[in-house]
């Protein structure tokens, strides 16, 4: 049976969320948000192997991890290098020939997943997983579009397009490694998502629908989202 790896780019420095820290060091309900996405994407019982992908200079998460030290073993499927490009797409075909040195094999699959979208809940991604296993290609979380999409000419709307069929993009995205490795490597540094590497090779990954609360951290207004939606979600688990 095919493994399950995930690959998380961490080497951005997340400057449009302000702050004194790259974005995904910033603390949310206690913790930095990083912390927050590890917790939920290693809780995923079927996954081998997790590695994160750090910027070359990066000795921030070292000192987290130190001062955090999570209890849960899950955190033993974890390893992280500083192998980050200056692009998403440099950062992840680097954790994925990373993970051919670490054993992971061509047909096996690859949740490549933001550092940045916290809110990410387990069942979500094994979601992700149970519809993309048997699929040829594999899939994407997304969430259908619900807002009027306007289309701009500078800071003037040139015109409304139509919303139907239309979704936004989230992650884990779940791909095989070499077909993964070959379309990004094909692809241009400027994708933003892995998806988008296979469309350009002719593939249509699939679409799994998630939730409008996976989110990425962007701005510094999204974290008073994420922190008004992991405090409901504490409170929750208190109250069952």
């Amino acid at each position: 049976m095919n493994k399950i790896y995930t690959v998380i780019p961490c080497a951005g420095s997340g400057s449009r969320a302000g702050g004194d820290r790259a974005k995904q060091y910033q603390d949310i309900r206690g913790l930095p948000m990083i912390m927050h996405t590890l917790g939920a994407v290693l809780e995923l019982k079927a996954l081998e192997h997790c590695l994160l992908v750090l910027a070359p200079e990066d000795q921030a998460f070292a000192r987290l991890l130190e001062k955090h030290k999570p209890h849960s073993k899950s955190f033993e499927r974890l390893s992280v290098e500083n192998i980050g490009g200056q692009t998403r797409a440099q950062s992840v075909l680097a954790g994925l020939k990373a993970l051919k040195r670490l054993g992971a094999q061509d047909d096996d699959w690859v949740l490549v997943h933001d550092a940045a979208r916290c809110l990410i809940q387990t069942d979500w991604i094994q979601a992700l997983v149970d519809a993309c296993m048997d699929d040829e290609i594999g899939g994407i979380l997304a969430w259908p579009l619900s807002d009027t999409l306007k289309q701009s000419l500078g800071q003037r709307i040139e015109q409304t397009l139509a919303r139907e069929n239309k979704w936004l993009a989230q992650t884990p995205q779940m791909f095989k490694l070499a077909p993964l490795i070959q379309a990004i490597e094909a692809g241009s540094d400027l994708m933003t998502d892995e998806s988008s590497a296979m469309e350009a090779m002719g593939w249509r990954p699939k679409l799994v629908k998630a939730s409008a609360l996976n989110i990425k951290v962007t701005y510094a207004e999204d974290f008073l989202l994420a922190d008004a939606v992991l405090s409901a979600r504490q409170l929750q688990t208190a109250i069952d």
